[in-house]
C-alpha cells in the first residue's frame, strides 16, 4: 500500500516523517559450535559422564527460566554440530547466558563456528502513517512535546498489544529453522 508523504493542513502541505515507528523486544543470541570429537575420545567414561551431567544440568535450567529462555539443537550442515539459542530481555542477560556456557567444562570441547546477535523488532508502518497524519491534521508540530507524548503513548500501547510477538516463546520442537537478516537504514537505505 503506497502512502503520500505529505498531508495538507489549513491549506499548507506538510511532509510526513519518513521513518516508521519501531518497537524492540527480545534480545537473541544464536551460538553455533563444532564438537571436538578427537579430544572427547581421549577422556575416560567417568570424565565424559561428569562433563555431560554438568552441561545437561546447566542447559536444562536455562531452558526452564521463564522469560529468559535457551534451547539446544543438533545442527545440520557445515556450520557446526550444535546450536544454542538464547532469548533474553537485554544484551546484559545474553552476555550472562554466553558466560554460563563458556564456564562449562564441556566448552573445552566446543569450537565456536559462528554466532548471530539480534533484536526482535516490529515496524509499525501503517500505524506510523496514520498517527503522523492525525497529529498533523490536528496541527501538532513535529517533535513538539505534544508530538513526542503521542508517539510514546502509541509505542507503549502497541508494545503491550504485541508483547507475545516481541517476546516469543521458544517452541518445544525437535527442529528449529532460522535465517539471519541484515537490515540497513539511512537516507539512501531502508531494506533487509
Amino acid at each position: 500500500m503506497a502512502y503520500s508523504s505529505e498531508v495538507e493542513f489549513k491549506g499548507v502541505r506538510q511532509e510526513l516523517p519518513a521513518v516508521p515507528l519501531t518497537i524492540e523486544g527480545a534480545s537473541v543470541l544464536h551460538q553455533m559450535f563444532r564438537f571436538r570429537r578427537p579430544e572427547w575420545r581421549k577422556l575416560s567414561e567417568a570424565q565424559k559422564q561428569e562433563i555431560t551431567t554438568e552441561a545437561s544440568s546447566t542447559i536444562s535450567k536455562m531452558e526452564q527460566e521463564g522469560e529468559a529462555q535457551s534451547a539446544l539443537y543438533s545442527l545440520f550442515g557445515h556450520k557446526g554440530d550444535l546450536l544454542l539459542v538464547h532469548f533474553r530481555n537485554s544484551f546484559e542477560q545474553l552476555k550472562s547466558a554466553e558466560l554460563q556456557i563458556s564456564n562449562l567444562r564441556l566448552n573445552d570441547f566446543l569450537e565456536p563456528t559462528t554466532s548471530y546477535l539480534s533484536v526482535v523488532e516490529l515496524g509499525l508502518y501503517e500505524s506510523s502513517v496514520k498517527l503522523y497524519r492525525q497529529l498533523q491534521e490536528r496541527g501538532v508540530e513535529q517533535n513538539s512535546a505534544e508530538w513526542k507524548t503521542a508517539i510514546q503513548e502509541t509505542i507503549q500501547r502497541q508494545a503491550e498489544a504485541m508483547r507475545p510477538r516481541l517476546y516469543p516463546q521458544i517452541p518445544a520442537a525437535r527442529y528449529i529453522c532460522f535465517y539471519p537478516m541484515d537490515r540497513r537504514r539511512g537516507e539512501e537505505k531502508n531494506w533487509y
